[in-house]
């Protein structure tokens, strides 16, 4: 996807996030982020916004800790959140493609790599804000959903600290039916998973395949899905290591 898409998604994902806060309320629980009311997921989102935006405008070469939830809430909070995404936006859309700034997995560009992971970052965290909704998550867009499977599995599940580990080497399949993206994942005890894109040979055997439309795929991964919202072929015990071991550290 191109950097001008990854921006778009994240504008239209940020409104539909605050939209659909607005409707469940402050006070409204988040059954996918157990614990959590809609004013947590929004403190939360808000200041990575902030967050990310400041390494944006100021080019933080080097890590730079977050400022601290807001003491906010209600339409207060709301609002902050509002102003928030609408700076991220249009930061992104000001910064030159030679931005120079730190990052924390590999990309084309720092700019690329910001909009990309601000864009993911707020499309599940809008899945987090509707499904304390009584009409759930709805879908995301097939080709984004694809990109971010791919950032999640080549990403941050490549790095040394994804808790993914099998006793002995595994292979678990991601295959997006409507796209035709296939992702192998080959698992060990020792090392990270090491993800391979692309439609595997005929003898290359998956002990586990995950299948389905890319946005059910994108939203299971990311455990914000049950695992029954895909089809598993194969061992499922190895994607039930996936739900209790993938979450993002």
């Amino acid at each position: 996807m191109k950097i001008t898409e990854h921006i778009d998604a994240l504008e239209a994902a940020g409104h539909a996030l605050a939209e659909a806060a607005a409707e469940a309320g402050p006070d409204a629980e988040v059954p996918t982020c157990p614990g959590w009311r809609i004013r947590d997921l929004l403190r939360h989102t808000t200041t990575v916004h902030r967050w990310a935006t400041a390494f944006v405008v100021e080019g933080h070469t080097a890590y730079h800790p977050e400022g601290g939830e807001p003491a906010l809430d209600g339409d207060e909070l709301l609002a902050h959140y509002r102003e928030g995404h609408a700076r991220l936006v249009a930061a992104l859309r000001a910064a030159p493609e030679t931005l120079e700034c730190w990052t924390f997995l590999p990309a084309p560009s720092p700019l690329a790599f910001w909009a990309r992971r601000q864009a993911h970052e707020t499309a599940v965290h809008r899945a987090d804000a509707e499904s304390a909704l009584a009409t759930g998550p709805a879908p995301v867009d097939a080709t984004f959903a694809a990109d971010g499977i791919d950032e999640l599995l080549c990403g941050f599940h490549a790095r040394d600290r994804s808790r993914v580990r099998t006793p002995e080497p595994r292979t678990l399949r991601v295959r997006a039916t409507d796209t035709g993206d296939v992702w192998t994942v080959r698992l060990s005890a020792t090392q990270p998973p090491r993800t391979e894109r692309g439609t595997p040979s005929a003898e290359a055997v998956a002990d586990t395949e995950l299948s389905g439309p890319a946005h059910r795929l994108y939203l299971t991964l990311w455990n914000r899905l049950p695992g029954d919202a895909v089809t598993v072929t194969g061992d499922a015990a190895l994607a039930l290591l996936w739900r209790e071991n993938s979450g993002v550290v």
